[in-house]
């Protein structure tokens, strides 16, 4: 299935596309929203993009990257590459760390936010992390 490309402001598609807007990364996936929502993961707290370390492109979730990239395997990003800005909020356009998104801000009930705009993420992603980030150790 091939991508199409699209501006962020434009309506989802059901068909695979890409958001891009200038300087920020295109951001890959199925039935996108503005806010990186894909067909996989679309609650209102469903608004991060992850870049992947096997092919560095950011896809909103990994469902949308194995039906997308059908040439290669997903890759965790190693301990020692945290420091990449690698994890995308769909609210405010901010990227993060690795490091800094799965050691980032909570709000009372523990749902994780963004640190820049306050956007609670869903706190679900967690359960999911060892599909994107290695996780040997402990954070």
């Amino acid at each position: 299935m091939a991508s199409q490309s699209r501006s962020i402001s434009s309506p989802p598609s059901p068909k695979a596309q890409t958001q891009s807007s200038d300087p920020q990364p295109t951001i890959h996936g199925i039935s996108l929203t503005p806010l990186t929502q894909c067909a996989h993961w679309h609650s209102p707290l469903d608004i991060i993009a992850v870049k992947h370390a096997c092919c560095r492109k950011f896809y909103a979730c990994i469902s949308c990257h194995n039906a997308l990239e059908t040439d290669h395997k997903p890759r965790v990003w190693e301990k020692k590459n945290w420091e990449e800005k690698a994890v995308f909020c769909g609210k405010c356009k901010r990227i993060w760390s690795v490091r800094e998104y799965v050691n980032g801000e909570n709000e009372e009930d523990g749902t994780p936010r963004c640190g820049d705009c306050g956007a609670g993420w869903n706190p679900g992603c967690k359960k999911h992390w060892g599909l994107y980030f290695d996780l040997e150790g402990g954070l």
